[in-house]
C-alpha cells in the first residue's frame, strides 16, 4: 500500500511516536512509512549523488547533485536540509561541476568534503556566508584528472592536520591535507589492474578505475577499495604499491563497500550486477550473496544492529534485511518512489532516530521510517555492543565452511 507522505508541524514531530502496530501480525516483516520529501527547485535538473547525515546534528543532512550520465555534465549543487523544514534547505551551495560524492567531518560538523565531476576536491565551511569552498584543490596540488566517486575524513594526521580520502576513476587514492589556506594531496594508492594469474603483482600494469573504498572502523591503516572491473582489493595505507589481498566480488562495477560498524572482520559490498554480497575479510568468497533484481547503488549497514542492512535499487525500491531474522529474503522490499522508471541511487541510516534517508536520480531526497519489526534488538533493549557481535559471529560460524578459504 502507498503510504502518503506527513506534512504540516504535527507530521514532524509526530514520527518520534509513531508506531506500526500491524508488526505484530506479519512475522518478521516489516515496513518503510514515508515521512517527507526534500526536494529543492535547483536540484530538479540532477541527480542525487550521496546522501550523508550529519554526524553531531541528527536532524541534518546533506545531498549531493550532479549527474552520472558523461554527455549531461554541467554545473552541481550541494543542499544542507533538516528534518525540521522539509520545505527548503537550510544551505545551498552551487558548484561549476557536478557533485558526486561528499562527507561531514566526524567532530566539526559544519566542515563538508566534497569530490567534483571534473576530478577536484573541495571542503566547505557552513559557518562561512559564502558560496565558495573554503578550501579547493588544484592542477598544481595533484588534483583528480576524472570523476571523484568518494570522499571520506581520516582523524588528524601526525602534524595535526585536518585531512581526508579521496577515490576517482583516474585509479588513484588520495590524501589530502588542510594545510593553511591550501589543499595538499598525496597518492596513497594506484589502483592497478591485474592479471588473473598473479594476485599481488602491482607494477606495470594499467589503472583501474576506483569507484568507492571503506576504512576500516577500528584498525586505521586498513581500507578496502571497490572498483569498476568488480574486484575488492583490501589495501594498507602504509602500502602503496601492493594489494593486502584481492576479492573476484563482482561480475559488474562495485557500488559501495561498507565496513559493519561492530564486527571487525565483516564487510558488504553491492554492484551493478544485481547483488548484494556480505564478506568475512579473512575469506575469499561472500558469506552471503542476495541477487536483488536489479542493479544496487548502495547497500549501508545499520549504526543500531550487527546484522541489518539496507540496500536500493534502480527500480526505485528499499531493500531492509536482518539477518539474525532472515538470512535468505529481506524483512521489507518496499518501492519509494513517486514516478515509474526513478532509480534510487543513495541510502543512509540516522545515527539517532529510526530513519532513514534515500536519494533518486530525479534530484529528490526522501526520509522514510523503519517499522518496529526492522529494529527488533532496539525495541526489545537487547542492545549493546557485545550482542551484536556475538549475533554475527553466530550467523559466520553457520555458513562457514572449513574448506573455504
Amino acid at each position: 500500500a502507498v503510504v502518503s507522505t506527513q506534512s504540516g508541524h504535527y507530521g514532524r514531530e509526530d514520527f518520534k511516536y509513531w508506531e506500526d502496530a500491524s508488526d505484530e501480525f506479519k512475522g518478521n516483516e516489516g515496513t518503510l512509512l514515508p515521512l517527507w520529501p526534500f526536494k529543492s527547485e535547483k536540484g530538479k535538473k540532477f541527480s542525487a549523488t550521496a546522501v550523508v547525515f550529519n554526524p553531531i546534528y541528527d536532524d541534518m543532512f546533506a545531498v549531493a547533485h550532479g549527474s552520472y550520465d558523461f554527455l549531461k555534465q554541467s554545473t552541481g549543487l550541494v543542499c544542507i536540509y533538516s528534518l525540521k523544514n522539509p520545505s527548503f534547505p537550510e544551505f545551498t551551495y552551487t558548484t561549476d561541476s557536478g557533485v558526486m560524492s561528499l562527507d561531514f567531518h566526524p567532530e566539526h560538523p559544519y566542515l563538508i568534503a566534497v569530490g567534483f565531476y571534473d576530478g577536484a576536491v573541495a571542503v566547505y565551511n557552513l559557518r562561512e556566508k559564502t558560496n565558495s569552498p573554503a578550501y579547493i584543490s588544484s592542477a598544481k596540488s595533484g588534483k583528480h584528472t576524472d570523476p571523484v566517486w568518494q570522499v571520506y575524513w581520516q582523524e588528524n594526521d601526525l602534524d595535526n592536520q585536518l585531512n581526508f580520502f579521496s577515490i576517482s576513476s583516474d585509479g588513484r587514492v588520495t590524501c589530502w591535507s588542510l594545510i593553511k589556506n591550501e589543499l595538499q594531496g598525496t597518492d596513497i594508492i594506484l589502483i592497478r589492474m591485474q592479471p588473473d594469474n598473479d594476485v599481488d603483482s602491482g607494477v606495470g600494469m594499467d589503472l583501474a578505475c576506483g569507484t568507492c573504498f571503506d576504512f576500516h572502523k577500528s584498525t586505521d591503516y586498513l581500507f578496502l577499495v571497490g572498483t569498476e572491473e568488480g574486484k575488492i582489493h583490501k589495501c594498507s595505507k602504509h602500502y602503496s604499491s601492493q594489494f593486502l589481498d584481492t576479492y573476484d566480488a563482482h561480475h559488474m562495477a562495485v557500488y559501495a563497500v561498507r565496513w559493519n560498524n561492530f564486527h571487525p572482520r565483516v564487510f558488504a559490498s553491492c554492484s551493478a550486477d544485481w547483488t548484494v554480497k556480505i564478506w568475512d575479510h579473512n575469506y575469499s568468497e561472500p558469506m552471503f550473496t542476495f541477487d536483488l533484481g536489479s542493479s544496487v547503488g548502495d547497500v549501508v549497514w545499520s549504526p543500531y544492529s550487527a546484522t541489518v542492512f539496507g540496500a536500493v535499487t534502480d527500480d526505485g525500491q528499499v531493500h531492509i534485511f536482518d539477518l539474525s531474522q532472515e538470512k535468505y529474503e529481506p524483512l521489507c522490499q518496499q518501492s519509494v518512489v513517486q514516478k515509474k522508471k526513478t532509480k534510487v541511487n543513495h541510502l543512509a541510516f540516522n545515527q539517532h532516530y529510526p530513519i532513514i534517508a534515500v536519494g533518486d536520480d530525479r534530484g529528490n531526497a526522501m526520509t522514510l521510517k523503519l517499522s518496529p519489526n526492522l529494529r527488533k534488538a532496539v525495541r526489545e533493549k537487547t542492545y549493546s555492543k557485545e550482542n551484536e557481535i556475538a549475533k554475527m559471529e553466530k550467523l559466520l560460524e553457520l555458513v562457514r565452511e572449513p574448506s573455504s578459504k
